[in-house]
């Protein structure tokens, strides 16, 4: 069995993955014996009647009972089998444990936030413990689209809706970086949508978790600020920092450059357009690039967070 999950499917890292993969194997174990078996049939009952001469006849066949009654009743009770083993294995994975470690995931075009019960927030990598039940609590942004968040190795897979909490959850098996992606079609920068779910051991987890809660944003400089911000609010899904295009303009060499809109006026990217950018981004669409900015961090980031960012692209020289 081992053998075939390595062959057919990615290695099972979660409690329940080995389940699933059980079904599968059965399933077309199954489907391969019927195909055969039939197969087998057809060519054997070719040759055996057919047609030898002119006058040959096909005699009169009403039906046959215990035929019938075989060949409904044997695939009965492997859908009834398919059936029963199915739902057995939904209800584990749609029922997490009570004492379940809770993150609340947060999609929007073109990333991810996934925030810990102690207020830590992860964009791109989510970070759990090993050996430890975690409850994802999950929606997408008010005003974005539908997205999936799939682990290939936890056997998992869910829908993100806006204005509607879907839940889901894993137990990790051993430590080691399992990647996820968006399986929802959601735009442009749809292939982008991934990263790592970072399964450490306990002690790890606890030290990892006391340092991000340590990092102050008003003892840090206005770049680190905004380099925080900057993966933390997903902006690296659109805009990178290495000069590489992607939904929208890169961050690296902006600054003091000449921007042409799409409506024919060209702007300096100095101090105020970066922040302008940010905040009614909808005013000023780079010519080439779709409007696809979300017009509400005005309105979620203040003003030092504001004034970080802008210090961050500034930096990217």
């Amino acid at each position: 069995m081992e053998y075939l999950t390595n062959f057919f499917l990615p290695s099972a890292e979660s409690t329940y993955a080995g389940g699933v993969d059980a079904l599968f194997h059965f399933i077309n174990i199954i489907s391969l014996i019927l195909v055969v078996g039939i197969t087998i049939a057809i060519v054997y009952f070719s040759i055996k009647y057919r047609r030898k001469s002119q006058e040959d006849t096909t005699p009169l066949i009403t039906h046959n009972t215990k035929l019938e009654i075989t060949w409904t009743v044997i695939p009965l009770i492997l859908i009834l089998i398919v059936f029963g083993w199915g739902f057995n294995d939904y209800v584990e994975m749609r029922t997490p444990p009570a004492n379940a470690y809770e993150v609340y995931v947060e999609s929007f075009s073109f990333g991810w936030n996934f925030e810990h019960p102690n207020g830590v927030v992860e964009s791109e990598n989510l970070t759990v413990p090993v050996n430890t039940p975690v409850r994802l609590i999950m929606r997408s942004r008010q005003d974005d689209v539908l997205h999936s968040f799939f682990v290939p190795q936890f056997r998992l897979k869910q829908d993100l809706m806006p204005n509607r909490n879907t839940y889901a959850w894993f137990e990790a098996v051993r430590p080691g970086d399992f990647v996820y992606f968006c399986t929802e079609y959601c735009g442009g920068g749809h292939s982008i949508m991934n990263g790592y779910v970072r399964v450490v051991e306990q002690d790890q987890f606890d030290e990892y978790m006391e340092e991000e809660m340590g990092r102050d944003l008003d003892a840090m400089p206005l770049a680190e600020v905004g380099e925080l911000l900057y993966r933390r609010e997903g902006c690296q899904g659109c805009h990178t920092t290495d000069g590489a295009s992607r939904v929208g303009p890169t961050f690296a060499g902006l600054f003091m450059t000449e921007r042409e809109m799409t409506d024919g006026r060209v702007l300096t990217a100095d101090e105020d357009y970066l922040l302008n950018a940010i905040v009614n981004p909808r005013d000023q669409v780079v010519a080439g690039y779709p409007n696809n900015m979300p017009a509400h961090y005005g309105d979620t980031l203040s003003e030092r967070e504001l004034q970080g960012l802008v210090e961050f692209i500034k930096e990217l020289q």
